[in-house]
């Protein structure tokens, strides 16, 4: 069984954390280097000394990490997915998120809070090239509508601006990149990204 372990300074534990995983344990960065392994979720506060280190230390040993802040923001959570992090939220995230965020990122997933998911999704995308490199040949496979949709969502456009921009109703917008998810097998629009722009292999971690 997969452990949970929160990492913070002193005894600065929020009881959320035990509400979504009574089982967790806490411990201190030291202790974190050397207990965490493989397959472990380890929940690492922003708040500790050098704690994007201690992220990548954790991530190229095979941990799921998860950054949190009591105060989240993009740079910061940029800085915590480029040391290895597969999801960064607020420390005080409620129980059945902390759980959610577990499941997603247990299984391969990348969480962001849905107000970043935007502004990481396109800066990816203009970061791996864009348009100007986008695989032709998955693209192939979708209907023109559902081609407009996936590059417009990839670019970072939240749904309702892809209808607005489209002329199309939100609902159909789903529709379409729910085909779109389906044909490509992908789960988010992060994994969108990287298929669109050629990184799949690559970076099949996310």
């Amino acid at each position: 069984m997969n452990r949970h372990l929160f990492v913070c300074q002193g005894d600065n534990v929020v009881p959320r954390w035990t509400e979504a995983f009574p089982s967790a344990r806490l411990c201190t960065p030291q202790q974190a280097r050397a207990q965490a392994s493989r397959e472990d979720h380890v929940w690492v506060l922003a708040d500790v000394e050098d704690w994007a280190g201690l992220v990548t230390i954790l991530a190229q040993r095979g941990a799921m990490v998860v950054v949190l802040s009591y105060r989240p923001d993009a740079n910061q959570a940029f800085q915590a997915l480029d040391a290895g992090a597969k999801g960064y939220a607020h420390a005080l995230s409620a129980p059945a998120l902390l759980t959610q965020i577990a499941l997603v990122t247990a299984n391969q997933g990348l969480w962001v809070w849905p107000e970043l998911l935007q502004q990481v999704v396109g800066t990816t995308f203009r970061l791996l090239g864009s348009g100007a490199r986008t695989n032709d040949s998955v693209l192939a496979g979708l209907t023109a509508r559902e081609r407009d949709v996936a590059l417009a969502v990839a670019a970072g456009r939240s749904n309702k601006e892809v209808a607005r921009q489209l002329d199309i109703t939100e609902r159909t917008v789903k529709a379409h990149l729910g085909a779109v998810f389906r044909k490509l097998h992908i789960r988010d629009r992060m994994q969108l990204v990287l298929t669109l722009s050629g990184q799949g292999q690559e970076v099949g971690m996310l």
